[in-house]
């Protein structure tokens, strides 16, 4: 999908591949559990959450990815080891290849700093 024009995160999901769609989703409400639904936006054509942003996502054409701040993945560089990584985008050429229990850790470390950009 690359860089969406959507204006709103709904809108969003109306362009995404329906193969992709029930993990985005997942990543959204665990998103939406650590940061709230009120800080949800569209940044940068793409799902981000809070003024920054401290966590985005989106879907590529040829992965999904996941934007965590640094300061964050190096707490869980034994878990992310083999997952296709630059400085804060965690790349995923298959949906299944999420692991949303890290998600999860991953976000509620991101709450936990107080991190305000990935």
């Amino acid at each position: 999908m690359g860089q969406s024009r959507a204006a709103t995160v709904d809108d969003w999901f109306a362009e995404v591949d329906p193969k992709r769609e029930p993990v985005l989703r997942a990543v959204r409400a665990l998103a939406r559990k650590h940061f709230g639904a009120e800080a949800e936006r569209m940044n940068y054509g793409m799902p981000a959450y809070t003024e920054g942003p401290a966590f985005a996502f989106n879907s590529q054409k040829q992965y999904i990815s996941l934007y965590v701040s640094p300061t964050v993945n190096a707490l869980h560089a034994e878990a992310l080891k083999g997952v296709d990584a630059g400085k804060s985008c965690l790349r995923f050429r298959k949906p299944e290849q999420i692991d949303l229990d890290l998600v999860d850790r991953l976000l509620a470390d991101t709450v936990r700093l107080g991190v305000t950009s990935c």
